[in-house]
């Protein structure tokens, strides 16, 4: 059993409000509630709005009366679900603590009634990072220098790459399962999550585009070229899009737009949470970075209460950075993906300069490296990312 990030965090929260945990499917969303359960409290009850025994036992506010942690699974599919929570908190809230956990976003369904402003805090559940499984218990600051460990990983990198950062095939470290979970993961992805949306009308579309989109990662995406793959309208496409990134498919990054550099201001670079599907080696790497930074800007927000966002920096002229952290719209470090250490990408200096970016990096795939090199930090992922969470 490897402690999750979030367990401490959630643990403490639930002393003054409700907590909701969102994140992909098979992340571990349950796992993490029955652990916080069993290590916090003398009894706890778990509901699974899709067991039809549980959805009963909801509907008919039937809990066990010596439950002290009361742990919901998928409600968000219960139309009436904010209304539902709302009213269980406000009656039970000296009573119970709430988990509230969800492989979709839980604002998809707004239909939901009234408000939950105030009673709830929200976390996003990320998989496996490499400094999670390291167990580094690191305590990031905005702007402040990050916190690099001197113990190289390149074998976890490698698993990484190959396996995904998905708990169940990665601690499986079997080839042959990893197939077996990919494909049965997208198919209730699509046949069971997204099915009980009553806005899709052809999941055989949506099934073609969650097997395209691994081509389109790490790229600008342009919606028009998905549109003429899968022969649909252009507002069908976007549509498509939308909900397989509120089931957490994919997610996407925009340009950072100030002055004084003019930026592109619309298309967007995609990324998988799962990456160990795509066949490109460069694509791949920059995925594996891109998800451990969003899971670093996430968990900045919901644990300090800074607006931090992941971007990309492109200008009309073609120059590009991969990725920029920000907090409170200011940058805080840019980072540039090479597969070597090869020579440094001159626009990480002519972005630093113009934005006065702190920090500036280039992560190579190459096991050990770190030199300074034209005011740019040239390092390994295997030591790059253990600074994260």
């Amino acid at each position: 059993m490897i402690k999750r990030y979030l367990a401490d965090f959630i643990t403490n929260d639930l002393k003054e409000k409700m907590v909701f945990v969102a994140g992909p499917r098979q992340v571990g969303k349950t796992i993490l509630a029955q652990y916080i359960g069993r290590q916090n409290y003398t009894s706890s009850s778990y509901f699974n709005w899709d067991y039809q025994p549980d959805r009963k036992n909801i509907i008919n506010l039937q809990f066990p009366g010596e439950a002290k942690l009361l742990i919901f699974d998928e409600l968000h599919k219960y139309k009436q679900w904010k209304n539902y929570i709302k009213g269980l908190y406000d009656k039970f809230k000296e009573t119970f603590h709430i988990i509230v956990t969800g492989s979709a976003k839980l604002d998809i369904y707004r239909k939901g009634g009234d408000s939950l402003m105030g009673r709830y805090f929200h976390y996003i559940l990320h998989p496996f990072s490499l400094a999670e499984l390291e167990s580094r218990d690191n305590k990031p600051l905005p702007f402040k220098k990050l916190n690099f460990s001197t113990i190289k990983s390149t074998e976890v990198i490698k698993q990484f790459l190959h396996f995904g950062p998905f708990p169940e095939p990665f601690l499986k470290q079997s080839t042959t399962y990893w197939r077996r979970w990919q494909i049965e993961r997208n198919d209730r992805l699509v046949k069971e999550d997204i099915r009980d949306l009553r806005m899709i009308g052809d999941l055989s579309s949506l099934q073609i585009l969650v097997d395209l989109l691994p081509s389109k990662t790490a790229s600008l995406l342009s919606i028009d070229n998905i549109r003429q793959d899968l022969q649909v309208a252009h507002k069908t496409a976007v549509n498509y899009l939308n909900i397989l990134e509120l089931f957490y498919f994919h997610f996407r990054i925009y340009p950072y737009v100030r002055k004084p550099v003019r930026s592109l201001k619309k298309m967007s670079k995609l990324y998988l949470y799962d990456w160990s599907s795509l066949t490109n080696e460069g694509a791949k790497f920059e995925n594996l970075v891109a998800s451990h930074l969003l899971k670093f800007a996430h968990f900045i927000q919901s644990t300090q209460g800074y607006k931090t966002q992941l971007f990309y920096l492109r200008d009309p002229e073609g120059r590009e950075v991969d990725f920029l952290i920000t907090v409170d719209n200011n940058p805080w470090f840019a980072v540039e993906t090479k597969l070597d250490a090869v020579s440094v990408n001159p626009a990480l200096s002519y972005f630093g300069k113009k934005l006065k970016i702190p920090f500036l990096f280039q992560v190579t795939r190459q096991s050990g490296f770190d030199q300074f090199r034209e005011g740019v930090r040239v390092i390994s992922a295997d030591k790059f990312l253990t600074a994260f969470v």
